[in-house]
């Protein structure tokens, strides 16, 4: 059995209900194909795995742990899920139709092979089917809906999206994709400076009936104290990869990976934004991981000579992510708000929040990712082809986005960018799954911008990444 299969034995013993662990050592290393992962608790000594957020909440077998995995980034896999499907002739609680089929009605799961094609977006994507109605009032009508798998109703739009990390969560400006876990119109609240964390914490625990309610399919809310346990379990967790096959481990040396310096790692809402949303002034520094500094020039003893170059490539990558230069254009959310067509920036200026990799101002963009121009493959996503009330105009998406939350036209397509800790554990990438590796990532990146990466530059990018 390879690496991977045991990683996710591993996920499976320590995380369904029932299982024989009570509780997880902090920084337990759980492997991953590029080293191995640790997540520790800030408030406690162990991880427990008894409460409210490994418990069956709902009627379909289902606790927040089926989809929120410790070994693998606390979301899952698309190799993890195949290997349940594998395990339990795809019977395991994640497969279930109300979200995790490609549609909810007109399926067959009757049989191994009905159950295969009902779940082929979950088995190769890691994808969730969910579903959102059009805003009342919205700015745009939906003139056609062509999805291959049913679902086709144009007054609620089904879409597909990876589950978010359920750790390190301290660090978000929005919760979920699209923010609707953190918007007025669904009776949650914008995450601001002046009202977090308690905004989140609200948000959170909105997030944790909902999905109870939802995903688990429970008759009944969880209760207030089960909701609250949920909520400070979460917030517990500080997630990071650890240990690199061929870097070693990530805090020797002078450096600072794993996640015991993410949790001392400063964060307010705003600290870094280049948009000038910092409240304190404090102007925008595109340097936004200093991990790997002291690994520019590793001063190893004789044993350790053998990861002196492969850390200079991950520190060379960390260089790239903070200064190759990037003319960003067709950003919307960026050059539409601002009124110019071309920014030059970095990877920073999208992934500003320091040491953590996401935005730390409320920012929803569409880079592109499910656009049917993008670079990477979206031909297994559906077209929604949406027309301006007003101008008339037309935009086909594989994803409308935040639009289905505010019912703008100028949100079409816009999602947040999610935290960068622990990403490798968590493949595939985006929020459609479109990218089944990090390095179609960094070429997604060199492709849609136009970066101009060299060979070099990309693979010590993609050796950075590895170790977040």
């Amino acid at each position: 059995m390879n690496l991977r299969n045991t990683t996710v034995l591993i996920a499976v013993w320590i995380a369904y209900p029932g299982a024989h662990a009570q509780s997880l050592p902090n920084r337990l290393p759980l492997p991953n194909q590029s080293g191995f992962l640790e997540t520790y608790n800030i408030n406690n000594s162990s991880i427990s795995l008894t409460g409210a957020f490994f418990q069956a909440l709902g009627s379909n077998g289902r606790s927040c742990a089926t989809c929120h995995l410790p070994a693998e980034g606390w979301s899952f896999s698309a190799d993890g899920v195949k290997l349940r499907f594998l395990f339990t002739q795809g019977l395991d609680p994640i497969f279930r139709t109300n979200d995790a089929s490609n549609c909810d009605h007109g399926v067959d799961t009757s049989t191994l092979e009905g159950r295969r094609r009902a779940y082929s977006l979950l088995l190769n994507k890691g994808l969730i089917r969910v579903a959102l109605p059009v805003p009342a009032g919205a700015e745009f009508t939906v003139i056609n809906v062509a999805n291959p798998y049913g679902c086709s109703e144009s007054s609620t739009l089904s879409v597909y999206r990876r589950p978010l990390p359920a750790t390190n969560l301290r660090f978000l400006s929005a919760v979920m994709w699209d923010g609707r876990e953190s918007s007025p119109q669904n009776g949650t609240q914008k995450i601001t400076y002046q009202t977090n964390p308690a905004d989140l914490l609200a948000d959170l625990a909105h997030q944790a009936i909902d999905a109870t309610t939802g995903h688990a399919q429970a008759a009944t809310p969880p209760t207030a104290q089960q909701v609250q346990e949920i909520v400070a379990f979460e917030m517990s967790l500080r997630t990071a990869q650890a240990i690199d096959f061929r870097a070693g481990f990530l805090n020797s040396g002078g450096a600072s990976g794993g996640a015991v310096p993410l949790a001392n790692q400063s964060f307010f809402v705003g600290i870094n934004d280049p948009l000038g949303n910092n409240p304190f002034g404090t102007p925008f520094s595109p340097v936004i991981f200093t991990l790997y500094d002291a690994w520019r020039n590793p001063g190893l003893s004789a044993a350790d000579q053998s990861l002196a170059g492969y850390r200079a490539s991950v520190a060379r990558g960390q260089d790239v992510f903070s200064s190759k230069p990037i003319n960003i254009t067709g950003v919307a959310g960026l050059n539409d708000d601002l009124g110019e067509a071309s920014i030059p920036g970095t990877c920073g200026t999208c992934h500003d929040s320091p040491g953590v990799g996401n935005h730390s101002f409320p920012a929803p963009l569409n880079i592109g990712v499910g656009d049917l121009t993008s670079p990477l493959d979206v031909s297994y996503l559906p077209v929604i082809t949406l027309q301006n009330n007003k101008t008339l105009e037309i935009k086909r998406t594989t994803d409308p986005g935040r639009a289905l939350i505010t019912g703008l036209w100028k949100d079409v397509g816009r999602l947040k960018g999610p935290v960068l800790r622990g990403l490798a554990s968590r493949a595939p990438y985006f929020h459609n799954g479109s990218a089944a590796t990090l390095r179609d990532v960094v070429e997604f990146y060199d492709k849609r911008f136009g970066i101009g990466l060299t060979l070099q530059e990309k693979s010590d990018l993609l050796a950075f990444l590895k170790t977040l």
